[in-house]
């Protein structure tokens, strides 16, 4: 997916908290060593999680190239309208995002800007079945992997985890916070797929509707909101355009 494309989302409501940012982009880190896992996992039925914890699950080899692709999309901003705050998740892989970010920017003469982690941007929780693929639960736990369908994914809250419900709460305070304490600042977040898809509900004020049907959020892709110093409407979700060159090198690669 690229260009400013909004997914064919549901509208703003009417009711939206006022937000008094000049423009918000919300980042997905660069592919992970869990999400190639994951995506082993899908094709060999494998139940293994993948060991340790998710904060610190790093970037693939691939990710750390999408992260240097988004160094170049940053650099390529223009300073009076680009970021000039990045608040960024506490886990590695997010780190390590705008780590190879900030470093391929300012190699190009891109901006050096104000850094900020916070909590509330971690990835959803996912309590006992931390770093387990859906073949796991499928296989290990079938009522649970039962329940998770019957509810879906919006509601679904695995034991000690999260929903997406959860997030989105966390997420809003987040939002809340951010708004009254950086008026007027364009600001940048890295983070997870969830957060960004939190990020998209909660801008979309109160009486949004669940995003159960949004498209993907991408490795590596940039959503935007711009601001009008009272509310943020959506201008592109899960833009990639900045990843074509890279997609279609390895798409030569591997022919």
């Amino acid at each position: 997916m690229s260009g400013a494309s909004d997914g064919g989302a549901h509208e703003p409501s009417g009711l939206v908290p006022p937000c008094a940012l000049a423009a918000l982009w919300a980042v997905r880190h660069g592919q992970s060593t869990a999400n190639v896992a994951f995506a082993a996992a899908a094709v060999s039925g494998s139940d293994a999680p993948v060991p340790g914890r998710d904060r610190d699950v790093p970037l693939s080899e691939r990710g750390a190239v999408q992260a240097h692709a988004l160094g170049d999309w940053l650099a390529a901003q223009a300073p009076e309208a680009g970021p000039d705050l990045v608040v960024c998740s506490p886990y590695t892989r997010a780190l390590q995002t705008w780590e190879a970010m900030a470093a391929r920017a300012a190699g190009l003469g891109g901006p050096q800007l104000e850094v900020l982690v916070d909590e509330r941007l971690r990835d959803r929780e996912m309590g006992v079945f931390e770093l387990h693929p859906p073949t796991a639960l499928r296989a290990r736990a079938p009522q649970e992997a039962a329940r998770r369908e019957l509810l879906g994914e919006w509601c679904y809250r695995p034991p000690g985890g999260e929903a997406f419900t959860d997030v989105a709460v966390r997420v809003g305070q987040f939002v809340h916070d951010l708004g009254r304490a950086a008026p007027g600042r364009r600001v940048l977040v890295v983070a997870h797929d969830g957060v960004v898809i939190a990020l998209r509900h909660v801008l979309a004020g109160i009486g949004a509707i669940a995003p159960e049907d949004l498209p993907p959020v991408p490795n590596a892709s940039v959503s935007h909101w711009n601001g009008d110093g009272h509310r943020l409407r959506l201008a592109a979700w899960g833009d990639t355009a900045h990843l074509t060159s890279l997609n279609e090198m390895e798409g030569t690669t591997h022919a």
